[in-house]
């Protein structure tokens, strides 16, 4: 191997800050280059392929905000509130803060550790066992199906920005062409307008407020069922969508460079206008009940295991694990970063944001119940899309003084959590594609995601889109991301090994990997979710929407969408093992599960040196029995 020291500097030297100050440029005797994004069949067409340098961050601050921005997001502020409420309120916070500490929080540092000791995206860093490359892929198929319908709750959310700038608000009234018993939303105007076609001897049909009927009306013009097809797209919604897939790729075009500044703002702004609206809603009449209410213990739920289920769901959606924006983002880290830190500001930070999230939502909610007359908290709330777009819009409309303000504050600052989560998922399907296509620039690549992904997005704000985001988010990404998420564990704790996982993480940062860290890769965490996947599984029910079943084609494709994702692991599996140089097949399958020769640290002196300590610390330990070599794995 041909080796230019650029800075002829020492190649074991770092910085004050903790960081390689080495630059070199390496090139092999083939003509291929270390951590190109090529796999062997590459490197060994003779090609001299001279990508340019792999971008890091300006300032590890900017990974940290952008972490931030990823993990806070439309997660923490309308789903974690109803997923306590619907699970033991109070209680569920016992459940979800032990799945925190035992899943969530060591996949948080695994991945930030492993994608910046190698400086790869999702899919390349299974150069650590290439019989695993499919575990990347498939999350990248899973989280490129999220982003579509991700950006088009953007696009909903844009619609009321724009609305909100209006007085009245428009959802505050009832319009005479809705075909129901109409209850307006606006404090000053309480009175029913009925539908004009019902005789009046007939039974009168259950009151929808008018924020409800808005929604499904006017914006969605939601049709009952799907047996017709899904219908076209509402050309309000499509400029909405465009506007933000436009945001995300001029924030994205230029990779960490231009996504890094933007972070500052993408994580800090919604914290602004969070602390506004949680002042605003606990000074509210009414609103400790509605904080009451959402956290008062259900105790008798606490065994129950959908609740266990609901919290690792909730720790997967709300920290984005398993779906490798983690280990994208830090491998533009500099090698050396202090992860460690990160990892707990950001794990910690997402619980404080979700409890936060909760007070002001149902502190508004409890402000909703007082204004029209209940004491039945229940009654005034909505889960899942109807929270955001439903039941605070319907609440904001009784402010007394300047609802528009707070609406248009809420609106944006769901935008603005969204977009900084979209970012990450769309930038590590970017990462995947140049890391295998080194020469296809940023920008292009940027652009050409943007756009296939705002074409498939057009389903999504269709008569029929609810169901169909319902349909691939349950399909495409939950049962995706939990099935390849065990994978990445079991690779990850096994495969490769935590103890050299943990030696990696001592070469890194310097620094001794506690038995916590230990215990959780190699057995509790792995465990505990395929524990939860066998509970998935047996107690599966068909996917309702509005608690109707979907059509039999529905079906058809959702499990063809689960089946393309996961089975990408055993498909790359067998190219793996085929395309292995060893002579036989039990060498072809020990090759295909060992690491490539240039895994490692980007920079070539650094991997040199790593290579020859791993290689003196793991030689002797070569031909014990099974039982020392697991106790070897978990105790180091």
């Amino acid at each position: 191997m041909e080796t230019v020291n650029q800075n002829h500097q020492n190649p074991g030297f770092i910085g004050d800050d903790g960081r390689s100050t080495a630059s070199t440029v390496v090139i092999s005797s083939n003509g291929s280059m270390p951590g190109t994004g090529l796999d062997n069949a590459d490197q060994e067409s003779g090609t001299a392929i001279l990508p340019e340098e792999r971008a890091t961050w300006g300032k590890g601050m900017e990974f940290l905000m952008s972490c931030i921005a990823m993990s806070v997001g439309l997660g923490n502020v309308w789903r974690f509130p109803f997923t306590a409420l619907d699970n033991g309120g109070g209680a569920f916070l016992i459940p979800y803060l032990i799945v925190l500490f035992l899943i969530g929080k060591p996949i948080y540092y695994l991945e930030m550790v492993i994608g910046q000791f190698s400086s790869r995206g999702s899919v390349k860093v299974f150069d650590l066992c290439p019989a695993m490359k499919g575990v990347g892929i498939g999350q990248v198929v899973s989280i490129s199906m999220v982003t579509t319908y991700y950006v088009a709750i953007m696009g909903i959310t844009l619609r009321y920005l724009y609305e909100s700038f209006r007085s009245p608000l428009p959802w505050s009234e009832c319009r005479s062409e809705w075909e129901a018993n109409c209850v307006a939303s606006s404090l000053g105007n309480t009175s029913k307008l009925s539908n004009n076609r019902m005789d009046m001897d007939m039974p009168q049909q259950q009151p929808v407020a008018s924020a409800e009927l808005y929604f499904l009306k006017e914006v969605l013009h939601e049709k009952p069922d799907i047996i017709d097809g899904i219908g076209l797209p509402n050309w309000e919604l499509v400029i909405g969508l465009f506007v933000a897939w436009l945001c995300v790729f001029l924030i994205i075009r230029r990779g960490v460079k231009s996504s890094g500044k933007a972070s500052y703002f993408l994580a800090i702004f919604p914290y602004v206008i969070m602390c506004v609206l949680l002042i605003r809603a606990v000074t509210l009449p009414g609103a400790a009940d509605g904080i009451l209410y959402f956290i008062k213990p259900q105790w008798g739920k606490i065994l129950d295991p959908k609740v266990w289920y609901a919290a690792v769901t909730q720790c997967f959606y709300s920290l984005s694990v398993c779906f490798g924006n983690i280990i994208m983002y830090s491998s533009f880290n500099k090698f050396g970063h202090n992860v460690h830190r990160d990892a707990a500001i950001v794990t910690g930070l997402d619980t404080v944001t979700s409890l936060l999230a909760g007070f002001t939502i149902f502190g508004i909610l409890g402000h909703l119940a007082h204004e029209i007359g209940t004491n039945d908290i229940g009654t005034v709330v909505k889960g899942g899309a109807g929270l955001a777009f439903i039941s605070y819009p319907d609440a904001i409309a009784k402010f007394k003084q300047l609802p528009q303000i707070f609406s248009v504050l809420f609106f944006l600052m769901l935008f603005v959590l969204g977009i900084g989560s979209n970012i990450a998922m769309t930038s590590c399907s970017v990462t995947a594609i140049r890391d295998r296509f080194p020469h296809f620039k940023q920008w292009q690549c940027s652009l050409f995601i943007a756009i296939i992904s705002f074409a498939i997005g057009l389903m999504y704000i269709t008569p029929g889109g609810q169901y169909m985001l319902t349909l691939v988010d349950f399909f495409g990404a939950s049962m995706i991301a939990l099935v390849l998420g065990i994978a990445e564990l079991y690779t990850i704790g096994w495969i490769y090994g935590t103890d050299r996982l943990c030696k990696d993480i001592e070469f890194m940062l310097g620094r001794k990997v506690g038995l916590y860290w230990r215990l959780c890769w190699s057995i509790i965490t792995p465990l505990i979710m395929t524990v939860i996947l066998v509970y998935f599984y047996a107690t599966y029910e068909p996917l309702a929407y509005n608690d109707k079943n979907y059509p039999s084609w529905a079906y058809s494709i959702g499990w063809t969408i689960t089946a393309f994702g996961i089975f990408q692991l055993p498909a790359w599996m067998i190219m793996a093992i085929v395309r292995d140089p060893g002579k036989t097949f039990s060498e072809k399958i020990s090759g295909a599960f060992k690491p490539y020769k240039d895994w490692g640290p980007l920079d070539p002196l650094l991997r040199e040196q790593y290579h020859k300590k791993i290689e003196n610390e793991l030689t002797p330990k070569r031909g014990q029995g099974v039982w020392a070599a697991i106790k070897q794995n978990i105790y180091g």
